[in-house]
């Protein structure tokens, strides 16, 4: 009785796996072929260029700061010297609080990328789905964003049927 379950099992459960369709895209290359993710990504990293030098700049600022302060420090009165302890703690703070502002978890620029980037992000997805359906697809992986996926066979790869049903030429 065993031996004729384990049969049934192993027949049927390979039937299963083997009716199973999987496959993969390259959500980088599929995006790297869209041109409005080209520019969403080149207005995304300008204003982040720009951010930076703004907070380097306030860096740059406190540098000099400390390095005054640490060559007048026993030149000054107590007085003097404690307000320009407060001013250079004020200038770390506020440089400190610009950078979380701006690259924090919920910072500014994660904010232009859910606006700019998930949209079309979404989109490739939709499609992805898209053919994954009509294909009867039970699995599709990505293999960038340092997926687990060490090895696929290009004839698994969906990316031109995606970048298809995105309307997007593959040239």
């Amino acid at each position: 009785m065993r031996a004729l379950l384990l049969t049934l099992f192993v027949f049927f459960g390979t039937g299963f796996a083997m009716s199973q369709k999987y496959g993969y895209i390259d959500s980088d290359y599929i995006l790297s072929k869209m041109p409005e993710y080209q520019e969403a990504k080149e207005q995304l990293d300008k204003l982040a260029d720009r951010w930076s030098k703004e907070i380097e700049k306030m860096y740059d600022v406190l540098a000099m700061k400390k390095e005054n302060f640490a060559r007048e420090e026993v030149l000054l009165p107590a007085e003097e010297r404690k307000k320009r302890e407060e001013e250079i703690k004020r200038l770390e703070t506020e440089a400190m609080q610009m950078q979380k502002t701006r690259f924090g978890v919920n910072g500014d620029y994660f904010q232009k990328r859910q606006e700019l980037i998930k949209p079309i992000q979404d989109r490739v997805y939709e499609a992805m789905q898209e053919v994954a359906s009509k294909r009867n697809y039970s699995f599709v992986f990505d293999k960038a964003n340092q997926s687990n996926l060490i090895f696929a066979d290009s004839k698994f790869d969906l990316s031109s049927m995606v970048l298809k049903e995105l309307g997007v030429s593959a040239d």
